[in-house]
């Protein structure tokens, strides 16, 4: 058709392809399968309304400088509906720092001292980070901090990580099984298990006696389906089975479970009709779900490899195509930021996650060994990296003070 009308044929051929991939209950609707009809005619309906007055087949792009705009917005100032995350203050920096980054932005030094700034209050004395100043030290937000301090890069983010303190805070809620509380006298989950090996690897920890037994635990969360769960015996879940599987790259330990079955449940959580990923079997799909699931497929490619096999695609092992278009026309809010799907609100978690979702899918498997590998998009990560591990053997459990205490 011509690039400047909407031909009649062409919006029905449209709508055909739409109608052939609707959820098929049988005659017989339940709560989930409704759930989905409605899903699905959400997303007809905005993509029937997106293709009025655009010629059949163009592009969507990425609003980079909206987002942008959104997520330098949530490192000063956020709504009030923000106020229930007083602990997950760590997330609400990382989310924001981490989006940015990935977007190209670098920030300025004004905003790069006042995320430092907030991030040191939030160390514990004696290691690691809570969610915020005054609270106790907890896995999740000390991934977060850790992680934005590297994205930031300089030399006063890379100084606020009291080392020692660190792994003495691991070895605090390490497990005899190999698990990991999330903090002293909390939960046990995979997420644990992550946070603290991305953790270690980035600030050179020594790993000695740090993950006895940790990838046979995580072995052990491998479901009946493929996927990894939170724990032994429970359902397989998206953020769950890239924790488990990322944490064991990071542990150099992936022979230690099934990765074609991993494979197998992760392609069938991509969505026919919408093109997006569920994050768990008759779920909806979910814009955050691009990265927990979607980001699966990069760690599943790298674990073929290393077993002799070269995927026949031109690819990861997933529609790559079908994801961004979700990400670009069904999670984008119009004045920046991204969601979950239509009808739902924009918030600095998903638009984290889609980011990292699309940014994943665009960042396709080097084709031959003799093309070189694309460099890192952050250089914080790798700052951090020379830094602690060209460092003396000794200055890896130096005490440094946190910047501001």
């Amino acid at each position: 058709c011509r690039r400047h009308h909407q031909p009649p044929e062409a919006m029905a051929w449209f709508t055909r392809q739409l109608d052939d991939l609707h959820v098929d209950d049988d005659g017989k609707p339940t709560d989930t399968s409704i759930q989905q009809a409605n899903v699905e005619e959400n997303i007809s309906q905005l993509l029937l309304e997106k293709q009025k007055g655009r010629a059949f087949g163009d592009s969507v792009t990425l609003k980079r400088e909206d987002h942008i705009a959104y997520l330098r917005g949530g490192l000063k100032r956020i709504p009030s509906g923000y106020e229930c995350l007083d602990a997950s203050r760590m997330w609400l920096v990382y989310w924001c720092v981490h989006g940015l980054d990935l977007l190209g932005y670098t920030l300025s030094d004004e905003e790069a001292a006042a995320c430092i700034n907030s991030i040191s209050k939030s160390q514990y004395p004696t290691g690691g980070f809570g969610g915020g100043p005054g609270q106790y030290p907890h896995l999740a937000p000390t991934y977060a901090a850790v992680n934005a301090l590297c994205i930031i890069g300089t030399d006063e983010a890379l100084s606020v990580v009291n080392r020692q303190g660190l792994r003495h805070f691991l070895s605090q809620v390490h497990q005899p099984d190999g698990s990991f509380v999330m903090h002293v006298g909390g939960e046990m989950d995979v997420r644990g298990a992550y946070c603290a090996a991305s953790v270690a690897k980035l600030c050179g920890l020594d790993f000695t006696d740090l993950f006895t037994n940790t990838a046979a635990w995580i072995a052990s969360c491998q479901s009946y389906d493929g996927g990894l769960s939170a724990l032994p015996g429970l359902e397989a879940h998206g953020g769950y089975t890239f924790c488990g599987l990322a944490a064991l790259h990071l542990l150099d330990a992936t022979n230690v479970v099934d990765i074609h079955r991993i494979l197998d449940w992760a392609v069938h959580r991509q969505m026919r009709y919408e093109g997006g990923f569920q994050g768990r079997t008759h779920k909806l799909v979910d814009g955050c779900y691009s990265f927990w699931t979607g980001g699966l497929f990069p760690l599943i490619h790298n674990v073929l490899q290393k077993q002799g096999i070269t995927p026949a695609v031109d690819g990861w092992l997933y529609n790559e195509e079908a994801l961004q278009y979700y990400i670009l026309q069904c999670c984008q809010a119009d004045t920046g930021g991204l969601r979950d799907k239509p009808t739902k609100s924009r918030d600095f978690y998903h638009t984290c996650y889609c980011l990292s979702g699309l940014a994943s899918a665009q960042r396709l498997p080097v084709k031959s060994p003799s093309v070189p590998a694309p460099a890192a998009e952050s250089s914080g990560v790798m700052s951090m990296l020379r830094r602690f591990l060209s460092s003396p053997e000794q200055d890896k459990t130096t005490n440094v003070l946190c910047v501001g205490s």
